[in-house]
Formats: structure tokens, C-alpha cells, sequence
């Protein structure tokens, strides 16, 4: 489902993303960790050209990643994400916000687009807080809703950066929860986080970046028992002895 050859990626002269190559297969959680400023983001932000790349190839479902234009719309489109802020349009009510691009952007009646985001206000569990604006609910549940905006658009594939970071510990739960509930449906996920019980327990592949590099790319068991690279000891070491 993604495709990365040979990216590389420069903010000025700082090297960020090191001849990445990775392949997520449909269907598949790789949830990408490491430490900060190991180019996690970038790498995630370039799979649907928020960033753009300085050298190598990126496909999605078979289709290299268009630079600009029509076809960039459409592959958005293909391509949910959730950020770390929600990104919710502050005017406008949950619904309004869910319904805004299918009806847009896929040219669904409004009538559907509606029934559908009332589904999948009720799938994240805050279909009775559909009719408030973003600034009366909680951060837990503006992420959510911004889980529920991206699955509208039907996508092929979810990227989440950090989604959880920006958020109280007891809200982080019920973000993670709606996650993996995606992911036992068999979506298709990369997710960039620093929750390791999700890495442990819904991804089927962790990616261990540091420094601009893919140092590991292997099962979470195998990860967190038994990491090969000294960065990944390291790495571990410092955060699952707090």
C-alpha cells in the first residue's frame, strides 16, 4: 500500500531522511518510534507530500506520489491522517466538520455523507456530541472526531502522527482505543507514536528510526525483547525503566 525507495529528505543542511526504504503492505499496522528529531514525522508527512522530498520514490497503492495538482487531491484523498493538533475547523460544528470533505471533495449528497459521519461519530463513541463546536469538547474527543473526519473520505490508508502527544493521560485511552479497533478491521496504518503498549499490542511491525535512518524494522516481540542495534537499547533503556 506505501512504497518508499531511496527518499531523502534536507531542511537546508540537515540531512532528516536518509535513503528510506519502506513497504507497508495493505492492511498492515507498522507503527514507526524513536527518538526526537529522528525524522519520524517527516517520514510520515511525506507520504502524502506535506512534505516534499528531496530525492527517491514514494507510491501509494501502486501510484507514485503526483507534486502538485489534481492528482495530489486525489491521493490526498486516498490517504487519511490525524496530527498531533486536531486541525478542526473551529466554526464549525463536529458534523459539519466530519461532512465537509466527502461532500466536497467526493461529491457525496449530503443526505450520505451525513448518515455516514453519524456512523462514524457513534464508531469513535461521540456521535452525542455532534451537533457542538471543537472548543466544548475534550481534547480525547476532538481527536476522535478528527479520526472520524479522516475515515469519512473512505481512505485506503490512516497515518497518524503522534496523535496522543498532545493530550492528558486519561484521554490518551480512549484515542488509542478507537486505534485499535481500526486496526483489528484491517486498516491500513502507519503510526508515528511514543505509546508502547500500542506498539506492543496492535502493531504488526515496529520501525525504529533514529538519526535520518530505518535502523530497525521488525515484530514488536522481537523489538522490545530482543532489539539488535545499540541505538534501540539505548532507546529502550531510557524509556521502559521509568
Amino acid at each position: 500500500m506505501i512504497n518508499m525507495v531511496g527518499v531523502n529528505k534536507f531542511f537546508g543542511p540537515l540531512h532528516v531522511l536518509k535513503d528510506i526504504d519502506l513497504e507497508v503492505p495493505r492492511g498492515q499496522v507498522v507503527v514507526v518510534i524513536g527518538p526526537s528529531g529522528s525524522g519520524k514525522s517527516t517520514l510520515c508527512r511525506a507520504i502524502n507530500r506535506l512534505e516534499p522530498i528531496n530525492s527517491g520514490t514514494i507510491e501509494v497503492d501502486g501510484r507514485p506520489l503526483p507534486a502538485e495538482g489534481r492528482d495530489l487531491a486525489r491521493l490526498r484523498a486516498d490517504v487519511g491522517m490525524v496530527f498531533q493538533s486536531f486541525n478542526l475547523f473551529a466554526h464549525k460544528t463536529i458534523i459539519e466538520n466530519v461532512l465537509l470533505a466527502p461532500v466536497k471533495v467526493r461529491r457525496e449528497s449530503t443526505s450520505d455523507a451525513r448518515r455516514n459521519a453519524m456512523e462514524l461519530l457513534d464508531r469513535v463513541g461521540i456521535a452525542n456530541q455532534a451537533q457542538k463546536h471543537p472548543a466544548q469538547l475534550s481534547g480525547g474527543q476532538q481527536q476522535r472526531a478528527a479520526i472520524a473526519r479522516a475515515l469519512a473520505m473512505r481512505p485506503k490508508v490512516m497515518l497518524f502522527d503522534e496523535p496522543t502527544s498532545a493530550l492528558d493521560p486519561e484521554m490518551i485511552k480512549e484515542v488509542l482505543d478507537v486505534m485499535v479497533s481500526l486496526a483489528k478491521d484491517g486498516m491500513t496504518m502507519l503510526v508515528v507514536t511514543h505509546e508502547m503498549g500500542f506498539a506492543r499490542n496492535a502493531a504488526q511491525r515496529v520501525v525504529f528510526m533514529s538519526d535520518g535512518e530505518i535502523v530497525e524494522d521488525t515484530t514488536p516481540n522481537e523489538f522490545f525483547t530482543a532489539p539488535k542495534s545499540n541505538r534501540a537499547k539505548d532507546f529502550l533503556g531510557k524509556i521502559l525503566t521509568h
